[in-house]
């Protein structure tokens, strides 16, 4: 179901090229007979991650020699609070990577547990997870993670806007090829009102697809060299002053400052909210974002519909994957009952209960999938699954699971491409600069 074209590569070649690295905890470990142990859940600070903790008195009747104790942080802190803790050897048992850092930074840094010594009986169908996404986080035949929410790029729209213009509504079915980039701004000139005066300005897409130095990928463009997948997430060369890289980048940011049919990031945070997310705002017709996002249909003030993300140049790439896995962190002394509460937060019935108090969030089990894509009101669940189908079809894993040390040039591209979104500096001025920053950067961390 899911095309893993990035991941499986990277699960094939790092056999190769990071077995030296890899560390394993060995197996055996585990509370002795009759001892009650308690495993450390981290997570972010937020009612999305946080509601796990309503699961425990459930686990804990089940499991009475294992308690489950949670601990948090903002998201803004929360890798360097879980590196604080592992150097002052308290390193949590359970958690994820939902800071900035991704797995092959914290693969490459050794923090991971191999669990595969603790898997002994266990398949991934037994909790309707299909194969391909559970080869996601094996290196070398050993498995790194078990993956717990899978999330994909949606396009939302809001069908006040289309109804108000007079068009049709963007398809769900991503083999309707008519659905492509060209029609989506053809749209949006359509709704887009581009006025100083906030009370009227309106736009027609925000085009959100991946993270910065992703968004390339669905023009053809690649900022980072093939070897990277096969070189355990270190790129050898950068693509960033390459044409194909510069004329992606122009067309993203063309749809503020060209085509004048997106928002500028003054006109977003202005609008967004307590949320953050202008869309919100009933301000903006299209938004190709995460599907998180969905999470919050209940608040729009508008009718809402999802659509696949339009037909661009690449035609195989036309979704992000954000598959979130639970790992063991590799200093745990109770990994064999950490992974007892993993498997059970992958149980059906688990997974089920866990949208409603996650507020939406999309289970990797695929039967729970099914309760999840009726779960969003005024919005046909068939097409929500649909739409999912063909993300998943068409989809790329997240550039932030597969790059090492994705957290600090996830901030690079944040920091360095701010004055192209604000409009103060021309794209082919801005990427050489970027480009000798980002080699340096990967110099200094990837040594």
């Amino acid at each position: 179901m899911v095309n893993n074209k990035g991941k499986l590569v990277l699960g094939a070649t790092l056999a190769v090229s990071l077995v030296a690295t890899a560390c394993s905890s060995g197996g055996g470990k585990g509370g002795k007979e009759g001892e009650t142990v308690t495993i450390t859940h981290y997570t972010i600070d937020s009612p999305d991650r946080t509601f796990v903790e309503k699961l425990i008195p459930d686990f804990e009747a089940k499991h009475p020699n294992i308690k489950i104790k949670v601990t948090k942080a903002p998201y803004e802190q929360f890798d360097s609070k879980l590196q604080s803790a592992i150097a002052a050897k308290n390193a949590p048992d359970v958690t994820s990577h939902w800071g900035y850092g991704g797995f092959m930074e914290y693969y490459n840094k050794g923090m991971l547990a191999d669990l595969t010594p603790y898997l002994d009986g266990f398949s991934g169908s037994d909790y309707n997870i299909p194969e391909d996404v559970m080869n996601i986080y094996k290196v070398d035949g050993k498995t790194y993670g078990i993956p717990l929410n899978s999330y994909v790029t949606v396009m939302l729209y809001n069908k006040d806007l289309f109804d108000k213009a007079g068009l049709e509504y963007p398809p769900t079915d991503y083999e309707d090829k008519s659905w492509t980039f060209d029609k989506m701004v053809e749209y949006a000139k359509k709704m887009t009102v581009d006025s100083t005066n906030l009370a009227e300005a309106q736009y027609g897409v925000d085009f959100g697809f991946g993270e910065r130095d992703q968004r390339p990928q669905y023009f053809n463009g690649n900022v980072y060299s093939e070897d990277t997948w096969t070189n355990g997430g270190k790129p050898s060369e950068i693509n960033l002053t390459k044409p194909e890289v510069i004329e992606a980048y122009k067309k993203v940011y063309g749809l503020i400052w060209d085509q004048k049919v997106s928002p500028t990031p003054a006109f977003s945070k202005s609008v967004s909210g307590q949320f953050g997310d202008p869309f919100l705002s009933g301000k903006i017709a299209m938004s190709v974002v995460g599907s998180w996002s969905l999470a919050a249909s209940s608040d729009f003030n508008f009718k809402v519909g999802v659509a696949a993300v339009p037909q661009g140049p690449n035609e195989k790439v036309r979704s992000v994957l954000y598959v979130d896995p639970l790992f063991v962190l590799k200093d745990s002394k109770h990994p064999k009952e950490a992974l007892e509460w993993i498997k059970y937060l992958i149980t059906t019935e688990v997974q089920e209960k866990s949208i409603e108090l996650s507020g939406g969030n999309p289970p990797v089990n695929q039967q729970a999938a099914e309760k999840y894509y009726n779960n969003f009101e005024g919005i046909d669940p068939k097409q929500i699954q649909q739409v999912f189908d063909g993300a998943y079809k068409y989809g790329y894993e997240s550039y932030n699971h597969l790059i090492s040390n994705y957290s600090q040039i996830n901030e690079l591209f944040i920091n360095e491409l701010a004055s192209v979104e604000n409009g103060d500096q021309k794209v082919e001025d801005a990427l050489p600069v970027i480009e000798k920053k980002l080699k340096e950067l990967l110099a200094r961390v990837n040594k």
